[in-house]
């Protein structure tokens, strides 16, 4: 693939606020402000062929190459640009993150660093950010040593020692120390901006590698593992305890689908796969600050409906519509701002809230441990996962056109009522768990009668009561404890799936046409499920190969997007895309070799 086109070799940058992706020639392509759903000031990954405005990008006169990496166990980017005359610099990125006046300082603000590493380096920097969507560039003021854009009702600063009126008249310069930028509030900036910055990107550092270290890895892929944990931490929006379930807006499942979707909201479902993979690797601030926004989405529901998804302020009502002054991905639009599921009836919420939230009452390890008020709230929630069991939904795939009383969701609502029952036990409230305990077999005894399909093999559970398809969720039915593994019921859909979905090296999420035709591309996190099937029942050794093979399409940020083309193996949907990365760190914990083998 040629350097200028447009594709997802992205390096995420961020703090728990803003976020940014960086391309492979160390343009800030795509950074929404004041907050991962917000105005895509750096837009020019969905802006089609016009790649100089809506970007932040520094290149050397005869670039020949660009190597990336991070800065180990951080997300702080090194990009190293190389001339044709042998001139080299290297250039740091990040968004500021760590403790400062007894509070996190994670500003609104990406800071970046031109080092000369070799010869006389000449650089042009072009910085164009955008306002409203792509409707225009944003308009400059500028000072000696500051440059403000209006971005919208708010403008950013950037403050720099470098030279302001070439960064505005995109003039090639030669860069003989190194050169300190910040954008960010529209303020004047405190201190030496070399030293401030500078110090800047070594507390943050530090605070990123404190926190890997506290990780429990796996023996076998722990850089793998750690870059996925650090990049699901990125999507989480600090001040709410939200979680998105991808930095990005509309990047196509399929090329020219118009399966393009906003991703930058808090799908419970999504947030609680994230949560689930993290706890495995003992984050636990992750999971505190998520349970915190759970708690104001239960009170704010008053004991009814949750829907699928929410902002990351828990705004309910996320209008879809399209920002008409983008071209989109490779040019395919539309580009969408809000998503309509937030209106779609998807039942298996209500266990995906009942599930994390109990291990609150368990984990000593917690700041706030959970409570018995805690746990009648909880109940509330059990109750609608109960009146909703077998009702139609939208299905954990979230189809547009149609409802059926979806398997997945039915399984969902018996492990909220199992669930509650376990902790009425642990609070020594004999009477509700026996009360949950009882629904919890009655939706049980459902779903063997009404989800089972005979067939001439022996049968299968299917993915609704209504009919006899299949979809990749059914493997899902051992880790929600429903089946276990040797269970010869799920062993045959497990078969069944397999034959049905599985395409060589990837995994549909279901093969029958949707709303938008046949699916054309995989499913990362079902092929993540079909891995974990594969250890289950026995075939290990299948499985460890097909996870390297997983691991060998990841981005060389080690990432991966949402859908892959199982002809190509190219990535498609949007990134970094918080299932795929939940499938890396569960599969990696599945299959590893145990430390206590190589100690």
């Amino acid at each position: 693939m040629s350097n200028g086109e447009t594709n997802l070799e992205l390096w995420p940058i961020g703090n728990c606020q803003v976020s940014g992706l960086i391309d492979s020639r160390a343009g800030l392509v795509w950074g929404c402000v004041p907050r991962v759903d917000g105005d895509p000031v750096f837009c020019s990954l969905l802006n089609g062929d016009s790649g100089n405005v809506g970007v932040w990008r520094f290149e050397l006169e005869g670039q020949v190459s660009a190597t990336q990496c991070y800065d180990r166990n951080t997300p702080i980017l090194i990009t190293r640009l190389e001339a044709e005359d042998g001139s080299v610099v290297e250039i740091s990125d990040f968004s500021p993150r760590f403790e400062r006046s007894g509070r996190m300082y994670r500003p609104v603000a990406y800071a970046r660093i031109v080092r000369p590493i070799a010869g006389a380096p000449r650089l042009k920097v072009t910085l164009k950010p955008m306002r409203d969507y792509g409707a225009q560039v944003a308009e400059t003021t500028n000072g000696t040593n500051h440059i403000r854009y209006l971005v919208g009702p708010q403008a950013l600063r950037l403050s720099t020692d470098a030279p302001v009126g070439y960064v505005l008249d995109q003039r090639v310069y030669r860069v003989e120390s190194d050169q300190h930028f910040f954008l960010g509030p529209d303020e004047p900036f405190g201190g030496n901006i070399r030293s401030e910055v500078r110090r800047m990107e070594a507390q943050t550092r530090k605070y990123w590698q404190l926190w890997a270290r506290g990780l429990a890895t796996p023996f076998e892929w722990q850089d793998e593992v750690i870059r996925c944990a650090i990049t699901l931490k990125l999507c989480q929006h600090e001040e709410t305890g939200a979680i998105v379930a991808a930095l990005t807006t509309s990047i196509p499942e399929a090329p020219n689908t118009g399966r393009n979707w906003d991703y930058r909201y808090c799908w419970i479902r999504d947030s609680y796969y994230t949560v689930q993979a993290l706890n495995r690797l003992g984050a636990l601030d992750v999971l505190e600050k998520y349970l915190a926004y759970l708690r104001n989405i239960v009170d704010d529901a008053k004991g009814g409906q949750i829907q699928p998804l929410y902002s990351v302020m828990g705004v309910a009502e996320l209008d879809e519509t399209t920002a008409p002054f983008l071209a989109g991905y490779r040019g395919m639009g539309p580009v969408r701002r809000g998503n309509a599921a937030y209106m779609q009836v998807q039942h298996d919420c209500y266990g995906q809230i009942v599930l994390p939230t109990t291990q609150a009452f368990f984990d000593k390890r917690l700041l706030r441990m959970a409570t018995d008020r805690d746990f009648e709230s909880l109940e509330q929630v059990g109750e609608m996962a109960w009146k909703m069991y077998d009702q139609p939904d939208a299905g954990l795939w979230e189809f547009r056109t149609r409802q059926e009383v979806h398997t997945y969701s039915s399984v969902m609502s018996w492990a909220a009522c199992d669930r509650l029952a376990n902790v009425a036990d642990y609070l020594g409230k004999e009477d509700r768990a026996a009360h949950w305990r009882e629904r919890a077999d009655t939706i049980r005894e459902k779903i063997e009668t009404e989800a089972w399909v005979e067939n001439g093999d022996g049968g299968h559970f299917g993915a609704s009561f209504e009919s006899d398809y299949l979809d990749a969720s059914l493997l899902q039915m051992v880790e929600l404890r429903f089946l276990e593994p040797d269970d010869p019921r799920f062993l045959s859909t497990f078969e069944m799936v397999e034959r049905d979905l599985r395409r060589g090296e990837h995994m549909l999420r279901y093969a029958a046409e949707d709303d938008f035709g046949l699916p054309e591309t995989a499913f990362n996190i079902c092929t993540f499920w079909l891995i974990d099937a594969l250890v289950r029942s026995g075939r290990k050794e299948e499985a460890r190969e097909l996870f390297c093979i997983m691991l060998g399409h990841r981005t060389k940020s080690g990432l991966l997007s949402e859908d892959m083309d199982f002809e190509t193996g190219e990535l498609w949907g949007n990134f970094p895309q918080t299932y795929s990365l939940v499938g890396v760190i569960n599969c990696a914990g599945l299959i590893s070799k145990s430390w206590n083998t190589v100690r």
